[in-house]
């Protein structure tokens, strides 16, 4: 049972950065997919940034490219997404998901997600 516990969410004034992180356990897995998606008030989940962790490619979804950054920490068993220039648009619930073998942009594909942390952007 694969477990993900997201922190580094909050409150940050328009242009300002956070690192959200996401730490993963109970999965043996060597091929997957990790991933931030978030969901604000009223809209769908919404892809943010997927990696592939046995080959680290990365994908992210076009109008945040640029401003956002997902990396891992494979000795940590770790998950990150750097947030820049953040704007008040960027406010929402941020999840992070795991699935086994390859990466897909649906939010329906994974079966693995966190509680969520909070990013208000003011």
């Amino acid at each position: 049972h694969v477990q993900l516990v997201e922190s580094g969410g909050g409150s940050v004034q328009a242009g300002g950065s956070l690192r959200l992180s996401c730490a993963a356990s109970g999965y043996t897995y060597s091929r997957y997919c990790m991933g931030w998606f978030r969901q604000a008030p009223g809209k769908e989940r919404e892809g943010v940034a997927l990696i592939r962790a046995d080959v680290g490619s990365t994908w992210y979804a076009d109008s945040l490219k640029g401003r956002f950054t997902i990396s891992q920490d494979n000795a940590k068993n770790t998950l990150y997404l750097r947030m820049n220039s953040l704007k008040p648009e960027d406010t929402a619930m941020y999840y992070c998901a795991f699935r086994s073998g390859l990466c897909y942009t649906s939010q329906a594909e994974y079966n693995n997600w966190g509680q969520g942390t909070q990013v208000t952007v003011s």
